[in-house]
């Protein structure tokens, strides 16, 4: 203690000169003396009081902004909200929609332009809402019944074919190697591999393995089978059982697959039991129900 006070006279100079020599005497008073002139050699920044005063000035009037908890929680769930109608909004508009019409069974909707369409059993239908008033495109698997709204372009594809028309009423059927379209009112552009054909109300256009069939025109307001018939037009017996087998949910085994009668007529699309009776006495076969869901046909033996 004595000693920092011993400095502190001697920094201020209120030392005695006796005092002073016995200072210097002390083994510490070279290094007090090395500090003291180092210090003495170092400059103090300049102060500005009013430029001092202007930045605390400035700085009181920022004003800062404070978000609680809570406030933060609201602004993350409603942006998660909007995220989320958003991305619901851009599937629904963009994602295919799909129209299916099990065996057995028929199934009815409306287009977004409120166009309507009948699928007819073991068929689909697949299009999108995107854009739909300017580019009324769908793709179809099986047989349908169309009613459509008058508008833009409507066009039906298909693996065999593409139908195009404006607004009228129509009918398209797709299976297997056969593409057939019926018109009911209005005009049907019909498209088939490198062929194009123009048809009326009343008309029908069919292809088979790539060729133009012959077919009579048709009497009926819309299609047959929309009314509980089966109808067929120069048909092969085995494109009859496939028809059957849509209709009533069932499964045929034909053992007598050498008839190539054609057949062009109606069957009762709500009774398996009248159809067979029909398609057996036409054929000349006998069939047998081993099951619920399976009929085996036969040839039918003239003795029999």
């Amino acid at each position: 203690m004595e000693d920092n006070y011993k400095l502190a006279e001697w920094l201020a100079g209120d030392m005695s000169e006796a005092e002073l020599v016995a200072f210097q005497k002390t083994p510490e008073f070279e290094t007090y003396h090395k500090i003291a002139l180092y210090s003495s050699q170092l400059e103090a920044p300049s102060f500005d009081e009013n430029k001092l005063y202007e930045n605390v000035i400035s700085k009181n009037k920022k004003t800062v902004k404070v978000i609680s908890m809570h406030q933060s929680w609201w602004f993350k769930i409603a942006a998660v909200f909007v995220l989320f109608l958003g991305l619901t909004l851009f599937y629904k508009t963009t994602i295919a929609v799909t129209q299916y019409a099990e065996n057995g069974n028929q199934t009815s909707f409306v287009l977004p332009d409120n166009s309507k369409v009948v699928l007819n059993a073991g068929s689909e239908i697949e299009y999108s809402k995107w854009n739909w008033d300017t580019h009324r495109h769908l793709q179809l698997n099986g047989e349908a019944y169309f009613r459509v709204a008058k508008g833009k372009k409507f066009e039906v594809q298909t693996n065999l074919g593409k139908v195009t028309v404006l607004g009228t009423q129509f009918n398209v059927k797709a299976r297997k190697n056969r593409f057939d379209v019926t018109c009911y009112e209005g005009r049907v552009k019909v498209n088939y591999k490198n062929q194009q054909v123009l048809i009326t109300k009343g008309e029908r256009v069919s292809f088979e393995n790539g060729k133009l069939l012959s077919t009579p025109n048709s009497n009926s307001i819309k299609p047959e089978w929309t009314s509980g018939e089966l109808a067929f037009v120069n048909e092969k017996l085995s494109a009859i059982l496939e028809e059957m087998e849509r209709q009533f949910n069932c499964t045929f085994e034909n053992k007598n697959n050498s008839n190539l009668q054609l057949f062009t007529g109606t069957l009762p699309a709500d009774n398996l039991e009248e159809s067979l009776q029909i398609v057996s006495s036409i054929y000349h076969l006998k069939y047998k129900k081993v099951s619920n869901h399976k009929i085996i046909l036969e040839h039918l033996n003239v003795e029999e």
